[in-house]
């Protein structure tokens, strides 16, 4: 499973269904070099129950003020178009898995 791009345009399709993951980032942001490749892993491991996706911030600024993105790696966890959870900043595999099963079970 692939980590799929997603723009302040498509960010409610591509999220509304199901448990969803987005990754708010930036190319400028050293903790975001560190959690993609967390991100894709969770995404090959898991994609057949949660959908993974991620959003530049720089490029797409009306989707993390709705939020109230302030600091990034900011992921959103959605359940069926709700947002259920917040992790900002790293968050190790681990962590974000014990998050996730919260919403899979």
């Amino acid at each position: 499973m692939t980590v799929k791009e997603t723009t302040d345009q498509t960010f409610e399709a591509d999220t509304n269904t199901g448990v969803s993951v987005t990754d708010f980032w930036a190319t400028w942001c050293g903790p975001c070099k560190m959690q993609s490749p967390v991100v894709e892993q969770l995404a090959d491991e898991m994609g057949e129950k949660v959908s993974f996706s991620k959003m530049d911030v720089d490029e797409n600024q009306d989707t993390p003020a709705k939020f109230g993105i302030m600091g990034i790696p900011t992921l959103i966890v959605k359940k069926d178009g709700a947002v259920v959870d917040t992790l900002v900043g790293y968050h190790s595999k681990e962590q974000i898995e014990k998050t996730l099963a919260q919403y899979t079970a």
